[in-house]
């Protein structure tokens, strides 16, 4: 699953959060837009369809078990993904939930939209999450990307009090094998990312068979469903490239620069971009800056710079959150912890700054809900000042 190029299941890290409003993050988004040099899509993009229940589906559930199982999260999964039951394969093309029950098959998105639609049908809470994979690199004609891994949580049914409950507070089902995810950090994703996720992977099916009009207005719709997700801007880029827009792709791939600046993925595209249009002094400095980077694993700053918090080195954590928020500006955590070290910093604006980025990029309303008491405490602070 994570080493797909053109039929991508989940690519990451190419672009997180803007500066600005959500309303002015959109609206900086819509200006990316170039409608006029794509033909309409074969088929139009539908976000409503890819977790839809259809009659089948209903169906199959009111004919198994699930209800009154004594544990209808493992039930559920069960009745999925066992030979003797459905038996689901893991092979094919991104499709709705709708679709890969009727074909038995979809790969790992189309499995995760699957299980979650038939887990909020049997009224269980779910929640998506976002693996901290080790980066692996791929490769398709003028692509570059990488890659990354979502799976979901199943939780129990909020209106079932006298279940007899396990210690488990949720049951996670993944598609890679357990070996493979023991111990990775995770962190929970809203659910218009995951439909980001599906129309980016659409869009990147589209790239594959040349269908670049398709390409554009699945990219187009990614952006649209998530403004943050990475990806997209990436998928976007090349479809514009393809199209013979250079400088449309150029404008896109600086965009994420300007705010991740040690995002891999868009310094490794540009520069292949500058060097094709023969602006070799440009193609070699963002390679310069590509090989200075130092690797890390995932969260390495964000720790270290929990650590420095800890005893008091506030300019060191100050550096290290801003060294992770560079690469991955579209973790909410990531932004929260700056923002608490600027304010120690005694900079209230640049906290408030950062709380909005924190704000836009929470996976849920309960979290958004905590960021935006945070700003309107220092909107007060600021006024009594």
């Amino acid at each position: 699953m994570r080493r797909t190029v053109a039929l991508l299941c989940f690519v990451a890290a190419v672009l997180g959060g803007c500066a600005g409003t959500p309303e002015e993050r959109s609206a900086g988004t819509r200006l990316l837009w170039r409608d006029a040099a794509f033909a309409a899509p074969s088929q139009a993009p539908d976000a409503a369809a890819v977790f839809t229940v259809d009659d089948a589906m209903r169906a199959y559930l009111d004919q198994s078990s699930v209800h009154r199982a004594h544990d209808p999260r493992r039930s559920l999964v069960e009745q999925l993904y066992r030979r003797q039951a459905l038996a689901l394969d893991y092979a094919g093309s991104t499709r709705t939930a709708a679709e890969a029950f009727a074909a038995r098959a979809g790969n790992c998105l189309s499995l995760v939209a699957m299980t979650a639609a038939f887990a909020r049908e049997a009224g269980l809470p779910v929640q998506f999450r976002s693996l901290a994979v080790d980066e692996s690199w791929s490769r398709s004609g003028d692509l570059l990307a990488t890659s990354g891994h979502v799976n979901v949580a199943l939780g129990w049914p909020a209106h079932d009090l006298h279940v007899r409950r396990s210690n488990e507070t949720s049951l996670v089902v993944d598609f890679l094998p357990a070996d493979q995810i023991d111990g990775v950090r995770w962190r929970p994703i809203a659910e218009a990312t995951v439909v980001a996720m599906f129309m980016n992977n659409r869009a990147a099916e589209a790239l594959a068979e040349g269908r670049l009009d398709d390409a554009y207005w699945f990219a187009r719709e990614a952006l649209q469903q998530d403004a943050h997700f990475a990806a997209g801007y990436n998928t976007l880029a090349v479809v514009y490239r393809r199209r013979g827009l250079a400088d449309a792709a150029e404008t896109v791939w600086r965009r994420l620069l300007e705010q991740e600046p040690a995002n891999r993925s868009a310094l490794a595209n540009l520069a292949q971009l500058m060097q094709h249009e023969g602006r070799e002094r440009e193609a070699q400095a963002l390679n310069t800056r590509l090989r200075s980077l130092e690797e890390a694993p995932p969260f390495h700053w964000f720790d270290a710079g929990l650590q420095a918090l800890r005893e008091g080195e506030l300019h060191r954590a100050h550096d290290l959150f801003q060294r992770e928020v560079a690469r991955d500006a579209s973790y909410h955590e990531f932004h929260y912890w700056l923002a608490r070290t600027e304010l120690l910093l005694g900079r209230s604006k640049q906290a408030r700054r950062q709380l909005e980025l924190a704000l836009e990029t929470s996976p849920s309303p309960q979290i958004q809900s905590l960021y935006a008491a945070k700003i309107d405490w220092l909107k007060a602070e600021r006024r009594l000042q």
